[in-house]
């Protein structure tokens, strides 16, 4: 059976900037990694990584998508800050299942920083203390935990690309 055409999303210039801080679950990166390239969104992973980025695991997740991403690595979280952010903590968005601003509430723009942490632990305290007012959170039901790390960056990218588009009189 054909395949209709896919819808390609327009163009975010900037584009938006998904940063992972010390994953450790290899299929997990690798699949961020390919909603990144289907998005054309940058990738920044912040060490310590639980895996090499050479692992099977990683790359059989993201297919053959790895060419189109956009990857940096950085040593640590103050080297992504002097790197990416700049400065610019307007564009941070901190997701954590520990509260803040609704994903309903927050506003997106191009070229902002989707920051997403560990699996098992989250952002780092420190990291979510340093930045109150940019936490980011997705609605759960009550007494649920988290989502894995790959679907909450996809529902964060994509509800960015859909506040991006909505605020640009796109449907």
């Amino acid at each position: 059976m054909p395949m209709p055409p896919m819808p390609t999303p327009f163009p975010v210039d900037p584009p938006l900037q998904v940063v992972l801080v010390s994953p450790q679950i290899p299929p997990n990166t690798g699949n961020v990694a390919r909603t990144c390239a289907v998005t054309g969104s940058g990738l920044h992973l912040v060490e310590p990584l639980g895996f090499s980025l050479d692992e099977k695991d990683v790359r059989r997740a993201g297919l053959d998508y790895w060419a189109e991403v956009s990857l940096r690595v950085h040593r640590g979280w103050p080297e992504f800050e002097a790197a990416a952010l700049r400065g610019q903590t307007e564009k941070l968005h901190l997701f954590t299942a520990r509260g803040g601003r609704s994903l309903f509430d927050a506003r997106f723009a191009a070229g902002d920083l989707l920051v997403f942490g560990q699996e098992q632990l989250g952002l780092p305290p420190a990291l979510l203390a340093a930045y109150p007012d940019r936490h980011v959170s997705i609605p759960m039901r009550e007494g649920m935990r988290s989502l894995n790390l790959a679907v909450a960056a996809g529902i964060g990218i994509y509800a960015a690309l859909a506040d991006i588009a909505a605020a640009r009189g796109i449907r």
